[in-house]
């Protein structure tokens, strides 16, 4: 990812350090560039959720973890959601975060597209 100049505005809230065979795909259009991997082969960390507050109030949160529809399920994947959309709206976010009911696995199908297949995180 790249952010605005010395990360102002920007919280992260959500880091890893990728491990190396990420390294491994071809650049293109959505992935790879010299400084990333640059980056990912010195072992530094690398955002992948944050907040961000503008001079002038307005919040935003971004994340990359929305690639999995199984991930919902995960009451931590959720609460994060939650609460950065909470933030966002200038909403106050309880002391412990926002509880959610964890969705099963029928509701979890129902929210799919016709012929679409749940794939799995690693």
């Amino acid at each position: 990812m790249r952010f605005v100049d010395d990360m102002k505005g920007v919280t992260s809230i959500l880091a890893a350090v990728p491990p190396l065979d990420t390294l491994s795909r071809p650049d293109g259009e959505w992935c790879g560039n010299p400084y990333v991997r640059a980056s990912v082969a010195a072992g530094e960390k690398q955002t992948v959720g944050w907040a961000f507050e503008r001079p002038n109030g307005g919040r935003g949160f971004g994340f990359t973890g929305g690639y999995f529809h199984k991930s919902w399920q995960d009451d931590n994947f959720r609460k994060v959601v939650l609460n950065a959309i909470l933030w966002t709206a200038h909403f106050d976010v309880p002391e412990n975060g926002l509880e959610s009911r964890t969705p099963s696995d029928l509701e979890m199908l129902q929210n799919l597209d016709p012929g679409k297949r749940i794939r799995e995180p690693k």
